[in-house]
């Protein structure tokens, strides 16, 4: 089995849950850069193909989009 502790994971987000593309130990917020373990994700944008390490960055990151007009 290879070794996923220290690789990022990738993947496919969807309304309500996500898809593992490639598996690994985390994704990387958006909007902070910081790193989330998978099992820690609850938030995230489908639209957006987005992962974010907490609901305020996750709305910091709707407003930012709304206000171009993008959502």
């Amino acid at each position: 089995m290879l070794d996923t502790l220290g690789r990022p994971a990738k993947l496919r987000y969807l309304s309500g849950s996500y898809h593992v593309v490639q598996p690994g130990a985390f994704v990387t917020c958006a909007v902070t850069a910081k790193r989330i373990a998978l099992p820690a994700l609850r938030y995230w944008s489908h639209e957006l193909q987005e992962a974010y390490a907490d609901a305020a960055a996750a709305n910091r990151r709707y407003r930012e989009m709304k206000a171009k007009g993008l959502l």
